[in-house]
């Protein structure tokens, strides 16, 4: 059996178990464990990841999202990071590196 299909098992398993009961909207109290859990994973990966990064981006998303009310959203961006963490589809050939812009360096149109 190949690992697709039972990473896929095990995903909708964890849904189904971590999805609340009884169609409950998550609280601030699930966004925070979510957020919290999904600093753990990305915290375990190099500083120069490109998963981090891309983690590190949801986490701060599912903050934004908090901060606005929405722990739907929130608990959402956390469990991207988690599955960026964990699956880490983004990778670089050696050599190269992932640019990144500070706002001062975005070109004006």
């Amino acid at each position: 059996m190949s690992r697709l299909p039972c990473l896929v098992i095990v995903a909708l398993a964890l849904s189904v178990a971590s999805a609340p009961a009884h169609g409950e909207e998550p609280t601030r109290e699930s966004c925070d464990a979510a957020v919290a859990e999904a600093r753990v994973l990305a915290a375990g990966l190099p500083a120069d990841d490109v998963s981090r990064y891309f983690a590190e981006r949801d986490i701060q998303q599912a903050l934004v999202e908090a901060g606005n009310g929405e722990f739907d959203d929130c608990v959402e961006k956390a469990e991207q990071a988690m599955l960026e963490v964990r699956e880490r589809p983004h990778s670089l050939k050696p050599g190269e590196r992932l640019n990144i812009l500070r706002a001062d360096e975005i070109p004006s149109r």
